[in-house]
């Protein structure tokens, strides 16, 4: 019984194939959430992470974020969801400069025929030097394509 077990688990491992969790390599656009909004640009750097730099404008502050984000395909490579974590720097007109660290979870969709991905996204932070010492936000992201990921016949047969 445990050999079956562990003969059917080998036969997973050896036949399972890794999903590319995007079609492009790199895309920017806007970011929109509670009060915020903002400039947002995604570069894949490897397989399955990408960088992503967040250029942010509330009503009393601005700051930028960078964020490393690791993706994962759901049901093949235009729907992903995604996890990471960054850091921030900014300055609030009442108390002055601030930074943080930033965790970030969220799914995003490939618009088939269209250069545009629509993401939306939970990043919760932790605040150093601000009134504030977490925040909880939830924004929508709109990017336009730029370069997009060029896969072979081969490499979607495969499912990459």
């Amino acid at each position: 019984m445990f050999s079956r077990f562990i003969g059917s688990a080998l036969l997973l491992v050896l036949f399972a194939r890794p999903a590319a969790a995007q079609k492009y390599i790199t895309a920017a656009g806007v970011r929109l959430g509670g009060g915020n909004y903002g400039l947002t640009v995604q570069q894949l750097v490897a397989s399955r992470v990408t960088i992503e730099g967040i250029a942010g404008l509330g009503q009393r502050e601005y700051s930028g974020t960078v964020l490393g984000e690791y993706h994962f395909g759901i049901l093949g490579p235009s729907l992903n969801y995604y996890f990471g974590a960054g850091g921030h720097l900014g300055h609030n007109k009442d108390t002055g400069g601030f930074s943080g660290l930033d965790g970030i979870v969220g799914v995003e969709y490939k618009v088939a025929f269209l250069p545009v991905a629509l993401s939306f996204d939970f990043k919760p932070s932790l605040e150093f030097g601000n009134d504030d010492y977490a925040r909880f936000p939830t924004a929508f992201s709109i990017r336009y394509v730029f370069i997009k990921r060029n896969t072979s016949l081969f490499d979607r047969i495969r499912g990459r």
